[in-house]
């Protein structure tokens, strides 16, 4: 019965490839410059540099807007409406249409999809950035600096007042789309102040891992760091692949890291101490010395930081 289950699901995944195939050119023309999530060439460094940009131009003050639930809540025919505007052929709307409408299995029981793009789906980028092309290039008309990554995005404004305009702007945008903003997860803020996107925290001198970032990637640590384990070779390159991808997504041209991934390569160094004697000693600093911890392979954080 599971695997009558899982061969739609992979035969699912080549179809909604193939769409993405076939709409992805029609709609990369339309999109907006600003916009960076999910599109060939784009990255999410290249949307905060996009941000940094705009801060030396004078855009400090900041918008920074959360939709709430997106995938979750994007109404059906916003997205066929918007797909209908520029694809005339039935076939491929109608299989959209099937795709969205396909339903999720919870706990092994089938509930229909009313609302919503398909969670982890190959083509649910697309219709997001379809979705919210719209809201783009409203904002661009309207004279403000939007960078948007997704349903993660900032406005830049030159004025609180420009921002506060901006939110009321937004808000109206997204309920003609049947979207809400996240009272909770908004805010009009400044550079001086800081705000966090894509897991950065920017603000007018630094851009470094944001806290939450940081206590994500230190639970992972922990995870393969815990006392009950080996230190062994198996052990240091599961911890390698956790220290390789976060440093060289935080490790950025832009970013200020050095300090703090000093100090999480002390705190990685500490934490295989303890796994190796069982306790967390100073002197045990001296029995396993960082040496002896990078002959064993382990990467050091500070090593993808860029030069200065």
């Amino acid at each position: 019965m599971q695997f009558s289950l899982t061969v739609p699901a992979v035969r699912d995944r080549v179809a909604q490839e193939v769409l993405r195939l076939l709409l992805s050119p029609i709609f990369e023309r339309q999109f907006h410059e600003n916009s960076f999530g999910f599109r060939p060439g784009r990255n999410c460094h290249m949307a905060i540099e996009r941000v940094l940009e705009f801060g030396r131009q004078g855009y400090r003050q900041v918008l920074d807007a959360d939709i709430s639930g997106f995938f979750d809540n994007i109404p059906h025919p916003v997205i066929m409406r918007a797909l209908a505007a520029e694809v005339s052929d039935g076939n491929i709307l109608r299989l959209v249409e099937k795709f969205l409408r396909a339903g999720v299995m919870e706990q092994g029981v089938f509930k229909p999809t009313t609302v919503g793009t398909p969670q982890g789906g190959v083509f649910s980028p697309l219709l997001a950035n379809i979705a919210l092309n719209h809201l783009d290039w409203q904002l661009d008309a309207a004279g403000y600096r939007l960078v948007r990554y997704a349903d993660d995005f900032v406005v830049l404004c030159k004025t609180e007042r420009q921002a506060k305009e901006a939110r009321d702007l937004v808000e109206r945008l997204l309920t003609e789309l049947g979207l809400t903003l996240s009272a909770e997860k908004t805010q009009v803020t400044r550079f001086a102040k800081a705000f966090h996107f894509l897991g950065f925290r920017i603000a007018r001198r630094t851009v470094r891992m944001r806290d939450k970032s940081v206590e994500k990637f230190q639970d992972k640590v922990r995870e393969l760091t815990r006392r009950k384990l080996n230190l062994d070779a198996e052990a240091i390159e599961k911890l390698n692949r956790v220290i390789r991808g976060t440093a060289q997504y935080f490790a950025a041209r832009f970013a200020t890291c050095r300090s703090l991934f000093r100090e999480l390569d002390a705190w990685i160094r500490t934490r295989l101490r303890a796994m190796k004697f069982g306790r967390k000693w100073r002197t045990d600093n001296y029995r396993l010395r960082r040496r002896h911890l990078e002959r064993l392979g382990l990467l050091n954080m500070t090593a993808f930081c860029p030069p200065t």
